[in-house]
């Protein structure tokens, strides 16, 4: 069940709909990315802050929080440049994101509503700086694409966690969940 970080980006840029004319229209607006990344952030971690166990996960002592918006600013802005043309990198990048959110314990019921609020204030900032719907629109896909990589680290990790342990065929774990959510 190893997923393969740039067969699942390509999997998902086509299912987004994530075109090269959003890649070039992100580029260009590279340097409004970067500028609006720290306010982006501090929307993020107040919505975060604001959950008693997030603040916990997030203020663990050991400048957690300083590090992670330092690399919040740095995602933000990847969204933009692409890294390689959103490409190798940009997908074991996004990858790598997903696997230090299931390390830290940072679970789809938080990252879920806080992605929506990165998309919700960067629509109102793209609004209030002038900024176009196709910008919005192209923005929205890219994040959606960046969630889907935190949202499947789990299914990734949990899966082989699970198969290790039992010693279970990946068909026979398959089958289990299908059955399982047959009785759902």
């Amino acid at each position: 069940m190893a997923l393969e970080p740039h067969t699942f980006l390509s999997t998902l840029i086509k299912r987004a709909g994530f075109t090269d004319e959003d890649k070039a229209l992100l580029k260009s607006q590279a340097d409004w990315g970067l500028q609006a990344a720290p306010d982006m952030a501090d929307h993020f971690y107040a919505y975060l802050g604001r959950d008693e166990e997030m603040s916990r996960i997030l203020n663990d002592g050991n400048e957690r929080t300083h590090r992670l918006r330092e690399t919040f600013v740095e995602w933000f802005h990847e969204m933009f440049t692409g890294m390689d043309n959103w490409s190798d990198a940009y997908a074991n990048r996004r990858w790598k994101i997903g696997l230090v959110h299931v390390r830290i314990g940072i679970g789809p019921q938080h990252v879920v509503p806080a992605m929506a609020t990165v998309v919700h204030e960067v629509g109102k900032r793209l609004k209030n700086d002038g900024k176009s719907e196709e910008l919005k629109d192209a923005l929205g896909r890219i994040c959606m694409i960046d969630l889907a990589f935190i949202e499947q680290a789990y299914i990734e990790v949990s899966s082989a966690a699970v198969l290790q342990e039992t010693g279970w065929s990946e068909a026979l774990f398959r089958r289990l969940i299908a059955t399982g959510a047959k009785t759902m």
